[in-house]
């Protein structure tokens, strides 16, 4: 279903590439249009937009759909889209945004939408990294480029598309293993992992990221059992819970879970089963309100930092990359990625923003 719409004003100063964009949106790029002209791809826009609000601005130089599996209805949406509202305005580019809620058959039907629509650029969050295929394919065939933000899509799909920006998600992965190797300090010790969505890329890749340092650098510590969480912290709670029943508690004293809320859901079948806190080592990713807390507390030993903000930005600016300048290999942007431990959880550098 398509949820949210944004008119843009935004002008292109003279010979400007790239204007970059951060913080909150600025309420005046999300006035309504006037009632000039519009484009052709406004137009077109129009034309395939029966089940929502007219997108984009007709000032606007470029038309570009965004579909995305989560908006303002979860924090991190929250925090993603006003660097990417404002990132459009600047640059002229007119967003159709929507929000599939990480249903894979409302992502599809939003695709086609997006491809009769025929845009100038089509930027996509998978909702399930392994259902897309079909929406690239047809993107491909319409001559549409598309780039994909925040959860790269599969090793095998990455030719249907001309870029990616958002986080390591396999180096985050790395680096929680690294936090776990280095708390570990040789010794040996059993843990339990609590996976993200099955299906989801950014899952797969953390999970990936994180076994092959730990098989690699710190063979000291055994992978017991692993539960997917579903990135929900009460299906994580249960997770642990049968975890720790099935290989026993007392095997156990260490946690990796791949989002602070899911070490946050892991942290409380720790609780409830009565173990000390103490005796665990655990580790995540995110640095989120609710992750750097535990953190400061001791809770959670570390976790990864995470910008919302430079995710929303950059969906923008790389596909305005593509449109403008026509790259011929494919664009990937990392964002920085910060180990957060006790040490350095306040520093304003990793401050939380979702």
């Amino acid at each position: 279903m398509i949820t949210r719409r944004f008119r843009f004003v935004g002008l292109l100063a003279a010979g400007a590439l790239i204007l970059a964009a951060c913080g909150g949106a600025d309420d005046d790029a999300t006035d309504t249009a006037d009632d000039d002209t519009t484009t052709d791809a406004a137009d077109d826009a129009d034309d395939a937009d029966a089940d929502g609000e007219q997108a984009g601005d007709p000032d606007g130089e470029f038309e570009v759909f965004a579909l995305l599996p989560q908006g303002s209805d979860q924090p991190y949406g929250t925090t993603y889209l006003p660097p990417m509202e404002e990132a459009a305005a600047e640059l002229g580019i007119n967003l159709t945004i929507t929000n599939s809620q990480y249903d894979a058959d409302t992502q599809a039907s939003e695709c086609e939408v997006a491809v009769a629509a025929q845009p100038d650029g089509i930027i996509l969050w998978p909702a399930v990294g392994d259902t897309i295929r079909p929406c690239l394919a047809a993107a491909n065939d319409a001559g549409i480029p598309v780039t994909i933000t925040n959860s790269d899509v599969n090793p095998e799909d990455a030719d249907l598309t001309r870029g990616y920006s958002g986080p390591d998600t396999y180096g985050q992965g790395v680096a929680s293993a690294e936090l776990m190797c280095e708390a570990a300090a040789g010794e040996e010790i059993g843990i339990i992992v609590v996976n993200g969505l099955t299906g989801n890329s950014t899952a797969i890749n953390r999970r990936d990221g994180f076994v092959d340092t730990v098989e690699a650098e710190c063979p000291n510590v055994e992978i017991l059992a692993e539960q997917p969480g579903d990135w929900n912290a009460d299906d994580s709670q249960i997770a642990a819970s049968e975890m720790l029943t099935a290989v026993g508690p007392e095997n156990v004293q260490g946690i990796y879970a791949a989002d602070d809320t899911m070490a946050a859901g892991a942290i409380d079948a720790v609780v409830a089963r009565g173990l000390d806190l103490n005796d665990l080592i655990i580790t995540s990713i995110g640095n989120t309100f609710l992750g750097n807390p535990l953190v400061v507390d001791g809770s959670l030993d570390g976790t990864v930092f995470q910008s919302s903000s430079w995710d929303g930005e950059n969906a923008v600016t790389t596909m305005y990359e593509i449109l403008t300048e026509d790259p011929a290999e494919r664009i990937v942007r990392f964002m920085p990625q910060t180990k957060v431990t006790a040490a350095n959880a306040d520093d304003p550098d990793v401050a939380p923003e979702w």
